[in-house]
């Protein structure tokens, strides 16, 4: 009797310990788990995105540049503008349409020529139409391809944005000049040929003249200098006539240029001067501190220049004076962007 009396006093004895240290061990694990749940969740690293390509940057500078896109009957046409600060309501400014050459686009175009900063200077809006790489996959102009006519529409639908621009910028339509480089050259020079009436002058830096090729096969040729002189015909100017077949044209030139023959660029101010019954002056040679010096010829017909040849000594297939390190340009040449203007705003002003 006295051993289950003692029995049961240390069952009910050890019951009472196990209910205390039960509520304990609750209310320490409620409190880990209120404690849990409070405290701050863990972040896990977010998975990193892809990096964006970078979008290209604009010419630095004051001024704007925008793109856009021409479409009419010719197709269509990308293109880059150039606008000077500070343009007032109602002013309508001069337009040069800059064409670059094979392996450039409109900004690499731009920034080669850092024709930018004489827009800027002189006050004159840029325009930069850009060939379509399923056009050409080296980005040339097809100014050779007259026989299917490919041609004559890259040249209509450049006219397109010419137009556009004009309309529904401050840009006045009486006051447009063509400029370009390689194959921008020639297809620059091909346009004031098909279109005289529209431009004030044609700037040709190392291209070849329309009329010259006809095919891939003969355009090289003709860049290597190994086809005859063959530019387009226009019925020459009668003695003392005002009006010239064609806008007067700046010609400059590489001497050593290993791409374009410079037979190319004489070739091309020939045609012009026979054209209009223009006749050479005698060559004048022309250097501006250290550059590279150049010959230049001009070609008249009575008190009008109807072209300039500059032929540029140790200037290969570059734009002479162009932003050193870029592509297809030559710091140590003559500035041929002041050039490019100086010759246009003589036209301009007549």
């Amino acid at each position: 009797m006295a051993k289950r009396t003692v029995g049961s006093a240390w069952a009910r004895l050890l019951a009472r310990n196990l209910k205390t240290l039960t509520r304990q061990a609750v209310r320490v694990g409620s409190r880990s788990v209120v404690k849990a749940l409070k405290a701050p969740a863990v972040k896990r690293p977010k998975p990193a995105k892809p990096a964006r390509p970078a979008k290209p940057l604009p010419p630095s500078g004051a001024g704007t540049w925008t793109t856009s896109v021409a479409v009419g009957p010719a197709g269509t046409r990308r293109y880059a503008l150039y606008r000077p600060p500070g343009v007032q309501r109602g002013e309508a400014l001069p337009l040069l349409v800059m064409l670059h050459g094979c392996g450039q686009d409109a900004k690499s175009f731009a920034l080669s020529t850092r024709m930018n900063a004489v827009a800027a200077r002189e006050r004159f809006l840029v325009l930069y139409p850009e060939q379509d790489r399923l056009a050409n996959a080296q980005g040339c102009w097809n100014w050779f391809d007259t026989r299917s006519g490919r041609a004559g529409v890259e040249a209509a639908s450049i006219l397109q944005a010419i137009d556009q621009v004009c309309h529904l910028q401050p840009a006045d339509r009486a006051q447009v000049v063509l400029a370009g480089m390689s194959a921008g050259a020639s297809m620059a020079t091909l346009l004031a040929t098909l279109y005289p009436a529209r431009f004030k002058a044609v700037v040709m830096h190392s291209g070849v003249p329309p009329g010259m090729a006809h095919s891939t096969l003969s355009a090289l040729r003709a860049m290597h200098g190994r086809r005859s002189p063959r530019a387009p015909t226009a019925t020459p100017a009668t003695p003392g006539a005002p009006a010239l077949p064609w806008p007067p044209l700046l010609v400059i030139h590489g001497a050593v240029d290993p791409v374009v023959a410079i037979s190319n660029g004489r070739s091309a101010a020939q045609a012009w001067a026979t054209a209009a019954g223009a006749v050479a002056g005698a060559p004048r040679k022309v250097q501006r501190g250290q550059r590279y010096p150049m010959a230049v010829t001009d070609f008249k017909h009575g008190r009008h220049t109807v072209a300039t040849l500059a032929e540029v000594a140790r200037l290969g297939h570059a734009w002479s004076g162009g932003a050193a390190g870029q592509p297809y340009s030559d710091a140590k040449g003559p500035d041929a962007s002041r050039m490019v203007w100086a010759f246009a705003a003589r036209q301009l002003r007549v």
